[in-house]
């Protein structure tokens, strides 16, 4: 192994890869992840969520990685929701009382000790065995909101016991509003207070990482899926748990006749605040609120639905100024630090949501990565608010950055 690695390097280093970039990145990357791979003997000793990754990505199955690493075509969206915060910098003040932090959130009249969410992603076993039991328990431990996918490999009842009160669920639509009134009365009647509806997916998707890694991976499907084989694609079938006792038999997760005459439906049949996950637009964010939605979610399922190019965090000022107040914007996509946090709450969001940091964590540590990633996003949070003198979430405002594209 240390012949291997030191090939490696020296292969990386070589002038002959001066006109071959990516294939120096990608050398240089696996000697990254092996050193990263080697110091890391627990959660604690992450300094970043970029050292989770690094392990998370030898720990974690090839087919199961391209799953939650997948963005769709060329994953121009993908990418540009992270480099859009590098447009923004931070502008310090000096001179101000910051001896004391208040990062309190409060949606819906309960209060999270931050505003960094654990945005829902499907299938958290894939990534460890707990799965989203071991993320209600991180998410309980900080007092931090989560968000369960419908396409949890858990069952929502055992991860609300879990995490208490603070857990939403997300719906996939579906094409049956049959179906749909039976997981959400099942999602209430677990206890999740709100409901996150997710429309970025009306037609399906095309993911070419995905299918990419799943060529690479020699194991047989049914060791971890059953003979049914996995679900996705938008298709309902596999094993999870929100379609037991559910006849699925041409039902698909997500449907393109949707109005927003689906709203007023949802809002009929539960007592849950809905919010509306998927919009990227003022436009829409206007009609969501004349609608009856309860709140907005600014995303792009991570650079996983349509190939627009954009960034969610290019499109919320618009879906802000829209809104005007009168519902609360959560926006995701691209977070990798608490600085971007710190951003995106100055562009107006009420809260900032994470995905794929915090599966890093949950692949390469369980429970203890999940809490680390949290830990790390919210020091660095912290340390932003302080250096630009914002001593509580609603000090952080449009004035505490520059836009280096003015």
């Amino acid at each position: 192994m240390s012949d291997r690695r030191e090939f490696l390097k020296y292969l990386a280093a070589s002038p002959l890869l001066f006109g071959m970039p990516s294939l120096a990145e990608a050398l240089t990357q696996a000697t990254t992840d092996q050193a990263v791979g080697a110091a890391l003997e627990s959660a604690a000793d992450a300094v970043n969520v970029f050292e989770l990754e690094a392990l998370a990505r030898q720990i974690v199955p090839p087919a199961h990685w391209g799953y939650m690493a997948t963005g769709v075509d060329g994953e121009t969206t993908l990418r540009a929701n992270q480099d859009a915060y590098a447009r923004y910098q931070l502008r310090v003040r000096r001179f101000v009382d910051v001896s004391t932090i208040d990062m309190s959130m409060t949606l819906f009249g309960q209060t999270f000790a931050s505003p960094v969410v654990l945005c829902p992603v499907g299938s958290q076993r894939a990534f460890n065995a707990e799965g989203e039991l071991a993320v209600a328990r991180a998410a309980q431990a900080r007092k931090q909101l989560q968000i369960l996918s419908t396409q949890s490999s858990t069952p929502v009842e055992d991860v609300s016991k879990t995490r208490g009160a603070g857990l939403w669920y997300q719906l996939y639509t579906t094409n049956n509003f049959a179906a749909t009134t039976t997981m959400l009365k099942r999602a209430e009647a677990a206890g999740c207070p709100v409901v996150a509806v997710t429309v970025d997916l009306p037609g399906g998707r095309n993911t070419e990482t995905d299918k990419r890694l799943a060529r690479t991976d020699t194991r047989v499907c049914a060791s971890c899926h059953g003979p049914a084989g996995p679900g996705g694609n938008g298709r309902a079938a596999g094993p999870k748990p929100m379609f037991a006792g559910l006849d699925m038999k041409g039902v698909t997760l997500t449907s393109g006749a949707l109005t927003w005459d689906f709203i007023k439906r949802v809002k009929d049949v539960t007592s849950m605040k809905v919010v509306i996950k998927g919009l990227e637009g003022g436009e829409d964010a206007a009609l969501a609120v004349s609608s009856g939605a309860d709140g907005i979610m600014v995303s792009n399922h991570g650079g996983r639905a349509t190939e627009t190019g954009r960034a969610t965090l290019e499109c919320l000022p618009e879906v802000v100024k829209a809104v005007a107040g009168r519902i609360p914007v959560i926006v995701d996509g691209g977070v990798r630090r608490g600085t971007d946090v710190f951003k995106a709450l100055a562009l107006g969001a009420t809260a900032v949501g994470i995905g794929r940091p915090y599966i890093w964590g949950l692949g390469a540590f369980g429970q203890a990565g999940v809490e680390r990633v949290l830990q790390i996003l919210d020091t660095e949070l912290r340390l932003a608010m302080v250096g630009c003198g914002t001593t509580t979430l609603a000090g952080i405002t449009p004035k505490s950055l520059i836009d280096t594209r003015l």
